[in-house]
């Protein structure tokens, strides 16, 4: 078993993206030194697709797994995008990490360039009310940013459950993770800023961001119950920054493999596997995690990556001793074993 990975170490999100505060790095150290034991190979510096192609893995392997998650993330295309200072908040994040934990990524120039443009003593606006959103606030607010924005497109969730939200359904209520509360506390108020829409970026005369203009949003459904958009007049806004950080989601895995491999997406851009199964259009080669759901937690990326395997080993072996969906899964021979035993 051996893992090709394209950073200079291992752990993926779990080491570069999610913040030092809420992940620490031993806990995924012990767990790598756990999988080197039981005799997983890792291979650093491998960026498939580049390094070396995603067909000669094929050739050189029974089975090929994919778990390269959902990076390709989602852009802001409006006037003012090519000014300095406006940046992705995974690059934001991961550099960060890189630099943190004396990592330090020398891959590209605008890594470098990135380092030095860190949330100290600037007014920080973050575009995007998820999770990654939150670790940007987070990390900025460590890095001592004088003011942080966060832009939410959507309303404002209630307090408690609406009519339309019954119990058991996922309560649709306001929540308030660690970045919020930090910055409530340290900087006297919450920092979301609900059914606003950014409209274009200011340029300070140099090149560099100062600013963003905005507009607040309306929503409201229309006859056949969907939610539709629209501005509202007179709301616009204006916010003063010099660090911008995308954090809208992304928009799936990146293209190169894909491509390379003439492999069949879904309507969403994902590796397509037939439904509660791991192969792709590619024979010996499955996909999990991300990659093949889209961008979701963690804890997706551990069942699938089981589920996956198990998968593997049914199809290269002809029958499997992991655990199913629904738990311990007992293999054919068991089974007939079991049967004889009993007459």
């Amino acid at each position: 078993m051996t893992v090709y990975e394209r950073a200079d170490r291992v752990g993926g999100l779990l080491r570069y993206g999610i913040p030092t505060m809420k992940l620490g790095r031993d806990v995924l150290d012990r767990r790598i030194k756990l999988m080197e034991d039981e005799g997983i190979t890792f291979k650093t510096g491998m960026d498939i697709g580049v390094t070396m192609t995603a067909q000669s893995l094929i050739d050189g392997h029974d089975a090929v797994l994919l778990a390269c998650g959902s990076t390709w993330p989602r852009d802001l295309p409006i006037p003012g995008r090519n000014l300095t200072g406006i940046h992705f908040a995974m690059n934001f994040l991961s550099n960060w990490q890189s630099n943190q934990m004396s990592y330090k990524d020398k891959k590209t120039e605008f890594d470098e360039a990135l380092l030095k443009s860190m949330a100290r003593d600037k007014d920080v606006v973050v575009i995007g009310g998820g999770d990654t959103g939150n670790d940007c606030i987070g990390t900025s607010l460590r890095q001592g940013a004088k003011s942080i924005t966060s832009f939410e497109i959507l309303p404002e969730s209630p307090e408690t459950r609406s009519n339309d939200n019954p119990w058991p359904t996922l309560p649709k209520i306001m929540r308030r993770d660690y970045g919020h509360d930090e910055v409530l506390v340290k900087m006297g108020s919450d920092p979301r800023r609900y059914s606003i829409m950014s409209k274009t970026f200011v340029d300070d005369g140099a090149g560099n961001v100062s600013g963003v203009n905005t507009v607040k949003v309306e929503w409201k459904k229309d006859e056949s119950g969907r939610w539709n958009m629209s501005t509202v007049e007179g709301s616009e806004e204006f916010y003063k920054c010099d660090l911008v950080l995308l954090a809208m989601g992304f928009l799936g895995p990146e293209k190169s493999v894909i491509k390379e491999l003439n492999m069949d997406c879904d309507p969403r851009s994902n590796m397509k596997t037939p439904k509660n199964k791991y192969h792709t259009s590619v024979p010996k080669v499955y996909a999990a995690g991300d990659c093949r759901r889209g961008q979701s937690l963690v804890v997706w990326a551990i069942s699938e990556g089981r589920q996956a395997a198990r998968q593997i080993d049914l199809d290269l072996m002809g029958s499997t001793r992991l655990a199913g969906p629904g738990g311990i899964h007992l293999s054919p021979e068991y089974l007939r074993h079991y049967g004889e035993q009993q007459g």
